[in-house]
């Protein structure tokens, strides 16, 4: 068997992987970078489809510039550029009614809304005194790996401004939070959308809380997307780790993640190779790094790996279509809304009223799709030209609580097309004859081409506050009982979106261990 040695290896080139990677490539570490896939990203890159340049996921990105990654690393001398989204995000309801528009500014919000939801504007105002200095709070702890001293130290330099929020919230229910503030659908829905049905679990749960911080997400982060899609940052931090002398491998899969006396050896490939390192980093879903790859474990590891032995694993509920279409969809409730912007230059949310997001995730229980689900809508040609040929635009559909294991199947099945005729029917007349190709990406998909078991990325939803309860450390302080053995993407704090803190904070820990 080849052997070849390096300091440290990094499993799986998803954005954290690589930002990781490329930490400890600029820390001096002799850095392999081993991905699955032929291309880098995961769920957070672009890939061409008929003729255009579509995400694999949504495409709005809030918290990666709240991180100091884009600068530390340079990668805007890599090509990475972000376009801000402004509008923020639009608004609107199954249940009909007039759409209201979020701004980057939250006196800008108000005004909008005093014209389309004037009964809302005073609970949007109480809404945002409680949940401002919360998001500052979150976005900066974020920034460190977590620890009791560290977060202590920010809560006084803050002046303790958002504790009692993320205290209170996080033992209620999101949908609980909502009816304090608001009074509508039109305002109780989206920010439930953008919550606990993004983390596929009912907004009436205990606990859910913290997703109703996402309104003011939106007011403290700057909503962008990179020029070129969402793949720019993942093929910037390509080129970034590669700059500091890192060792990529495409096409190349982990089969064993090997221990010697107590701490790890390094891995070993499905090419037969055995790479040796003091060091190695999964940014892989934790149920393969402990269960599939983990080989002779210490004894000290013995409780872990039946600690995820007996956790679950749960199941995707994402679906997103991608289309090119020969004009931008005209929605009845924008009418009204100003030209410009462009009313989809942002994304649109359209909202369910709570009751039906409940109904909705006991329908999923049973492999059924919610008649009218959750959806995403946008259009980012409307802002970023590059990404479709000349007269086309890139219509993208994000669907929620739609089941890994739809009743009957998803080959074959008829429901991506619903949601099609479902968004018609908030259109003007049109929408569906200017589509030109569509295709769709259900979780079967994302676990057959993205090697998502289940077609779902286990994600670590949490805030500071649950990351230090420590009831599975290995998530929020990126350590494990195996010496040298480290874990980094999604499944650790903090685990959403496209934000790369988890990747950064990795490579944190793993450097000044060393």
């Amino acid at each position: 068997m080849p052997v070849h040695d390096v300091d440290a290896v990094v499993i799986g080139a998803g954005h954290n992987g690589l930002v990781c990677a490329a930490y400890l490539a600029r820390g001096g570490l002799r850095t392999l970078l081993v991905e699955a896939r032929d291309a880098v990203g995961g769920t957070a890159a672009s890939e061409s489809f008929a003729g255009a340049t579509v995400n694999i996921c949504n495409c709005d990105h809030i918290t990666f510039r709240t991180t100091p990654v884009m600068e530390e690393l340079r990668l805007a001398d890599h090509g990475l550029r972000y376009l801000d989204v402004e509008p923020a995000q639009v608004n609107m309801a199954w249940g009909g009614g007039q759409a209201w528009v979020m701004h980057h500014d939250a006196e800008q919000t108000l005004d909008g809304l005093a014209r389309t939801h004037p009964t809302e504007v005073d609970g949007y105002r109480r809404y945002l005194r409680a949940a401002m200095p919360a998001v500052r709070m979150v976005f900066d702890q974020a920034n460190d790996p977590p620890s009791l001293t560290g977060i202590t130290k920010k809560v006084f330099a803050r002046r303790g401004r958002g504790v009692s929020t993320l205290l209170r919230w996080s033992r209620r229910s999101a949908a609980d939070v909502m009816r304090e503030y608001f009074h509508t659908d039109a305002l109780q829905g989206p920010a439930m959308v953008t919550g606990p049905m993004v983390w596929g679990i009912s907004p009436e749960f205990p606990g859910t809380g913290l997703g109703a911080l996402t309104y003011a997400l939106r007011h403290v982060g700057t909503v962008g997307r990179p020029e070129g899609g969402s793949g720019m940052v993942p093929a910037s931090l390509e080129r970034s780790f590669r700059s500091f002398g890192g060792e990529l491998r495409l096409a190349t899969k982990v089969t064993a993640i090997t221990c010697e006396g107590g701490r790890v050896r390094g891995v070993e490939l499905d090419d037969g190779t055995e790479v040796t390192a003091s060091v190695v980093v999964s940014a892989c879903n934790p149920h393969d790094t402990f269960l599939r790859w983990l080989r002779d474990p210490p004894p000290q590891a013995h409780g872990l790996v039946e600690r995820w032995r007996t956790t679950p694993h749960h199941e995707g509920y994402e679906s997103k279509i991608d289309a090119v279409v020969s004009s931008v969809p005209r929605l009845r409730a924008l009418a009204g809304l100003p030209d410009d912007p462009h009313p989809l230059t942002g994304t649109v949310i359209v909202a369910p009223s709570l009751a039906d997001m409940h109904r909705g995730f006991e329908l999923m229980g049973r492999g059924e799709v919610l008649e009218r689900p959750g959806m995403f809508l946008n259009v980012p040609t409307v802002i970023d030209p590059s990404m479709a040929p000349a007269g086309r635009h890139v219509l993208s559909l994000e669907c929620l609580y739609t089941p890994y294991r739809l009743a009957g199947g998803w080959p074959g099945s008829g429901e991506p097309r619903r949601w099609l005729e479902q968004l018609a029917t908030l259109a003007e007349p049109g929408l569906l004859d200017s589509i030109d190709e569509w295709r769709a990406m259900t979780p079967d998909v994302y676990e057959r081409d993205f090697h998502l078991p289940a077609g779902h990325a286990t994600s670590f939803a949490g805030g500071p506050l649950a990351a230090l309860l420590n009831r599975q450390p290995e998530l929020t302080r990126y350590e494990t009982p195996v010496d040298g053995l480290f874990l980094t993407g999604a499944a650790t704090f903090p685990g959403a979106g496209v934000w790369g803190a988890s990747g950064r904070n990795a490579a944190l820990t793993v450097l000044a261990r060393r």
